[in-house]
């Protein structure tokens, strides 16, 4: 009976495992909802947890990594408890202990009381002392960045600002290539060695194709916080403005092409109390208004000295730039680059293995006639055709195209320009005050995204070299129709190209250049525009040279030595803009008349013209702009039989005329000429000439005040005087630009009357000669916009204004006069009687005034902005200075004749 001992132990332990299995099993519901509790009191946790690391996380914190692990613990947990609990309704359809599904419940109430003890665990380390670490990102991060040739004055201005408390934000605009994006790089590797006050500066590239979502993640990248692609808008900008708004930043946008709200991307308003700092760089004015920057910067071209500098830089060859030819070509190399770094760069490294003369007359020779062939060049223009397709409409790109028809540098007047315009099309043929507008607005358009630039004079605009080489390039579709623009303007040719070169041309520019005759005569069926111009020397053109130019709108003659105008002009009949401004032509030709759709005839300075045929004027039924400014002069008096003069009564017909300019020689012709009201009121231009018995102008009583923009009379003997009254007002000639008077020997004053402070405010030149009874000219103080004096050969003059001018010495009289040109006044004791400040002012001539002893120039000057003194040194040295430092300022700027 031994054995029944052990076997009555092992059926004991048998039962006690038996009955442990049979309670977990019995238990089973228990133990799932003790899971259930404890698993919902993990996710609250985890939840609370969770809000309160959204919360952190809006201020730029990043969550702890002991943080991070226990959330993916818990989320491990979560799912393998939702297994088990699966699993658990699945086998609620056993019955009983010894049910086939006993093992399987037992096991699974196994799993339960581990997972119990795994939540209680967890949930026990889910108390931490710090949930999240501030992100401390560098204060600065280093851009790839060359050290720039001649930015050294940009960045001191740069400091400037930056040093100012009330600027917030800053512009820097330029052209494209001009070096904006090097400059801003510049600027922020200038904070890795500096010591500074800014918590963090931040680079962002915008472009042209800007998404806001893109900034933002830059931006939050940088700041080092958390963020996923799927992160809402809203978020991100919640999120990047709660970090910036507890730092000193600095933000450098790069490539801004549009005004960016910032408050939308998350950025606080630079501004005196936050003392953080925006610095942006743009192709556009425009956009400098748009993000309403307090400080504006030009980032402008480099100056001779410092293009050389890069060019040769780039280069490298030194030996070869030493050698003589060569370093001409060099020279002639960089003035075609217009002091742009990029094109500078470009060219520069195209040439560094040149070494023959031969090679570097061929790169001359491309940049003339196809600049995209030389090396590297096709990438400039890629990059400009950015700020091209980015122009606001088409008439702003083709009057873009049009000015490449002008050579390198060339300074065109804004008006011509616009006429231009009108002609061809571009902004309307109806030379109303709304064309003229369109076209000035398309010039403004056409400076703001840097197209062009002002010229030698306000009044002009003209084109940077590689910019016009970059309109020839787009003009001719990228390069691919090289015959649509045909331009050698400036080229010194003293032959015309043969017509071969433009017959396919729509656009021919041949103008400037020493071209004595035309030969051949082209088949040009496409051709619209003809510019001939400034060809001093052309005599000479076939009578059969325009009878294949069907298409021809513009025609441009002017400043040629033509002597007689081509028959063949009656067969363009598409004609609307014909200038034959300063030509020798005699007679205007019967065929002249066909032209049906002229709208502008310029006959300015042709000074040999006598023959106006009847003929040749009434069938200009729609002619808006006539100009016969010292011209044309014969005007026929009623009844005369006289068939080779015209008279008013042709200019009648002309109802569509609004622009006039007339030159007239008898006092019977102004009279005669007064009494019509339709022409009177078109004159704008009006030179009166040799009337006899002519003792006062009354130009209000004739109607010429309010459009006439130049008055030039010269050698009437008997004129006193100007009239200006009755129903002008006080707003005398509003319009008038220009104002010439010359030998008139009895001119007491110019004005019988004084004119009011609101007359004159257009007139920009004055210019006196001959006149000997006049004493002063004291009325030019009240101009606004007087631009040029100059006053010759007149025996009384004893002031320009006379002790009795009202002047203070704070006068903001002459605040934008550029020169004063005296000659042969031998009176003349004073310029004004107080000492101002011509605050403009750039050239003083001084010829033959014995008895001027004082400049009366306020010397608050710099030595870069004094006047030039145009003088003998014999009149210089006997000069008297109320102070020796005003005499020694000028000496730099004293020239002597």
């Amino acid at each position: 009976m031994d054995f029944i001992t052990p076997l009555i132990g092992i059926i004991d332990r048998l039962c006690t495992a038996t009955a442990s299995r049979a309670s977990r099993v019995i238990n089973l519901d228990r133990s799932m909802h003790s899971l259930t509790a404890e698993l919902n009191e993990l996710m609250d946790k985890r939840d609370d947890l969770t809000t309160r690391l959204e919360r952190a996380e809006l201020d730029g914190s990043r969550r702890t990594n002991e943080v991070q692990r226990w959330l993916a613990r818990v989320e491990v947990i979560e799912a393998e408890a939702a297994s088990i609990m699966e699993n658990f309704g699945q086998s609620r359809q056993g019955l009983g202990c010894f049910n086939p599904s006993c093992c399987s419940k037992y096991n699974m109430s196994t799993e339960m009381i581990e997972k119990l003890k795994d939540i209680s665990e967890l949930k026990g380390k889910g108390n931490f002392e710090r949930l999240v670490t501030e992100p401390r990102p560098a204060p600065v991060e280093e851009k790839p960045c060359k050290p720039a040739i001649g930015i050294g004055v940009m960045l001191d201005k740069v400091w400037e600002f930056l040093e100012e408390e009330k600027v917030g934000i800053i512009a820097l605009y330029g052209m494209g290539g001009v070096g904006k994006t090097t400059l801003l790089k510049t600027i922020n590797n200038a904070f890795l060695s500096s010591d500074h006050n800014f918590d963090v500066v931040i680079w962002v590239l915008v472009s042209k194709e800007f998404v806001v979502s893109k900034i933002q993640q830059s931006i939050v990248a940088r700041l080092g916080l958390p963020w996923a692609d799927s992160e809402a808008h809203e978020l991100l900008t919640s999120k990047i403005y709660n970090v910036l708004k507890k730092k000193r930043f600095l933000l450098l946008l790069d490539d801004v092409w549009e005004g960016i709200d910032l408050g939308d991307i998350g950025i606080p308003l630079p501004d005196d109390e936050n003392k953080c700092k925006l610095i942006f760089t743009t192709r556009s004015m425009d956009v400098c208004s748009d993000m309403d920057a307090h400080r504006k910067l030009k980032v402008e071209l480099l100056n001779d000295e410092k293009s050389w500098q890069l060019f040769c830089e780039k280069v490298g060859r030194m030996d070869v730039l030493e050698s003589p030819p060569i370093r001409t070509y060099a020279k002639t190399i960089v003035r075609k680059c217009g002091g742009l770094p990029l094109a500078l760069i470009t060219v520069g490294r195209a040439m560094a293995n040149k070494e023959t003369e031969e090679e570097w007359k061929y790169a001359i020779e491309l940049l003339n006639k196809s600049p995209s062939e030389l090396r590297g060049m096709e990438d400039v223009f890629i990059l400009l055709k950015f700020s091209y397709d980015n122009l606001e409409n088409e008439t702003a790109k083709m009057c873009f195209l049009y000015c490449s028809l002008f050579p390198q540098s060339y300074s065109i007047e804004k008006e011509q320009l616009v006429e231009y315009w009108i002609a061809e099309g571009f902004l309307n043929s109806s030379y109303d005050s709304n064309a003229y507008n369109k076209g000035y607005a398309a010039i403004g358009s056409l400076k703001v995204a840097f197209f062009l630039e002002t010229g030698e004079e306000e009044t002009q605009v003209k084109m940077n070299d590689v910019i016009r080489s970059f309109a020839l390039w787009i003009a001719s579709g990228c390069g691919v129709n090289k015959g649509n623009f045909f331009v050698e303007a400036s080229l010194g040719l003293t032959e015309a190209p043969g017509v071969k070169n433009w017959e396919g041309a729509q656009r021919v520019s041949l103008l400037d250049n020493a071209i004595t005759r035309l030969e051949e005569v082209p088949m040009c069926p496409n051709l619209l525009t003809l510019l001939l111009q400034w060809n001093n020397c052309l005599n000479r053109i076939p009578d059969d040279f325009c009878q294949s130019m069907s298409a021809l709108r513009l025609l441009d003659l002017s400043f040629t030595s033509i002597r007689r105008i081509p028959v063949s002009i009656g067969q363009l009949l598409e004609l609307r803009h014909l200038n034959l401004t300063a030509t020798k032509i005699t007679t205007l030709p019967k065929e002249l008349g066909s032209l049906a759709k002229l709208v502008h005839l310029n006959l300015l300075r042709t000074y040999s013209l006598r023959t106006i045929p009847p003929e040749a004027i009434t069938g200009l039924s729609k002619l808006v702009v006539l100009n016969l400014y010292y011209s044309y002069e014969r005007w026929k008096i009623q009844n005369s039989n006289c068939e080779d003069e015209v008279g008013f009564e042709v200019l009648e017909t002309l109802t569509q005329l609004r622009f006039l300019g007339l030159t007239i020689s008898t006092v019977t012709s102004l009279h005669r000429l007064s009494g019509i009201r339709s022409l009177v009121k078109c004159i704008q231009y009006l030179f009166i000439k040799e009337c006899e018995g002519l003792h006062q102008l009354e130009l209000s009583t004739l109607g010429y005040g309010k459009l006439l923009r130049r008055l030039s009379i010269n050698d009437c003997n008997e004129l006193n005087y100007l009239v200006v009254d009755g129903e002008a007002g006080e707003n005398w000639l509003p319009n008038l630009e220009v104002l010439a008077l010359y030998g008139l020997p009895n001119l007491i004053s110019v004005w019988k009357i004084p004119p009011r402070e609101a007359s004159l405010q257009n007139l920009r030149l004055l210019n006196i000669w001959y006149c000997h009874r006049l004493k002063n000219v004291s009325w030019i103080s009240l101009l606004p916009r007087l631009e040029a004096i100059y006053l010759f050969y007149c025996k009384a003059l004893e002031a320009l204004v006379s002790e009795d001018g009202k002047l203070e010495p704070d006068s903001k009289s002459f605040s934008r006069l550029k020169t004063i040109s005296i000659r042969d006044l031998p009176a003349l004791r004073i310029i004004t009687p107080l000492a101002l400040t011509f605050s403009c002012l750039k050239n003083i001539a001084v010829i033959d005034c014995p008895q001027l002893k004082k400049l009366s120039i306020r010397t608050a000057y710099n030595s870069t902005t004094l006047p030039t003194v145009h003088c003998s040194k014999d009149w210089w040295e006997g000069l008297e200075w109320e102070e020796l430092n005003t005499k020694n300022a000028f000496l730099t700027n004293f020239t002597s004749n």
